[in-house]
């Protein structure tokens, strides 16, 4: 899958780009018709420490599926964000099949 990978006001270092680029490759089993995804990281200004934010746009035919997690590492939004993403493929492919 082809992920466009955005870092906002901080530069990503290679491996958490090796890392977002692996998780999201990992959905691919779930669904193998995710034709693209974006990923956008920013540092955001709330005080305590989830202060992280990544939010994932995953294009499929006929739509796209969205998950925004906030966390005290990259690497934690990701991973919650990919699972947000693995429960909407997973009924977004139920819809498919029921209709």
């Amino acid at each position: 899958m082809k992920v466009q990978i955005q870092s906002v006001h901080f530069d990503a270092d290679q491996k958490l780009l090796d890392f977002i680029q692996k998780r999201l490759d990992k959905l691919e089993t779930f669904y193998d018709r995710v034709t693209e995804g974006e990923v956008i990281m920013r540092l955001n200004n709330k005080d305590g420490i989830d202060n992280k934010t990544v939010e994932i746009k995953l294009y499929v035919p006929g739509g796209s599926l969205f998950a925004q997690e906030d966390a005290a590492s990259f690497e934690a939004a990701a991973d919650a964000a990919a699972e947000s993403l693995k429960r909407q493929i997973t009924k977004h492919k139920e819809k498919l099949v029921n209709h």
